[in-house]
């Protein structure tokens, strides 16, 4: 809480993320429910506190059903899905960064950050061109970053270069007044980026879809020819 109430006093939206972190189709409705609603409880105290709400691994149900049912229960308690337009894998580069520094604390760090850099202008690019395929317009996108040593690294490492390239960055309420977050994408698995599966429910641009859209699995080999 004493983090929460830093980034909420520094003027940061904070959503719901669950309690526990849980797939939602490794649990029952009932349960997933209960820890959305215990994240709520400990949240709803702080002034930034918003109704978003993101699934954890940016999974939204197995089935139609599943889906369908996590959406009503969230409008019902007057929740909007928190989606992420641009997805990555940064939490995986860190996990193979924070391996390296138990081994060598001493060791240099440098090409993991470009390796971070160009993985997640790859992913941006990718999706910012997804997008415009998709609506013929671009979006005020949200990528998908997480609290973790790699961030507390380079994060504005990262910031720097997408304001060199040109990007601009928004606050989350300018983001999330996009009308393209009022979207409910029809498919099922439901979830990925929000650009992913509105692709993927036109049925017109499988040969450019992978499933995942992104995991670690991707980016193992290149960081192993890397030696990172």
């Amino acid at each position: 809480m004493r983090l929460l109430r830093r980034w909420d006093e520094r003027g940061h939206l904070i959503g719901n993320h669950t309690y526990s972190h849980p797939e939602y189709s490794r649990k029952t409705f009932e349960e997933f429910t209960r820890d959305v609603l215990r994240a709520e409880e400990v949240l709803k105290v702080l002034p930034r506190y918003r109704k978003l709400f993101r699934f954890p691994y940016l999974k939204e149900g197995a089935t139609p059903e599943q889906r369908d049912r996590m959406r009503a229960f969230l409008k019902e308690r007057g929740y909007r899905n928190g989606h992420v337009t641009i997805d990555a894998s940064d939490w995986y580069v860190d996990q193979r960064l924070r391996d390296r520094l138990k081994k060598d604390p001493r060791a240099d760090t440098a090409p993991y950050r470009d390796f971070y850099l160009a993985h997640v202008r790859e992913r941006a690019l990718f999706y910012d061109d997804l997008a415009q395929k998709v609506l013929g317009r671009p979006v005020r996108h949200t990528l998908l970053l997480h609290h973790n040593v790699l961030n507390a690294m380079f994060l504005g490492d990262l910031l720097g270069m997408f304001k060199r390239e040109g990007w601009q960055l928004l606050d989350a309420d300018d983001a999330f007044e996009d009308s393209v977050y009022k979207s409910e994408p029809q498919t099922a698995p439901a979830g990925e980026s929000l650009i992913w599966a509105l692709a993927k429910q036109t049925g017109k641009y499988e040969s450019l879809l992978r499933y995942p859209g992104e995991d670690g699995e991707y980016e193992k080999p290149r960081m192993d020819a890397l030696g990172l």
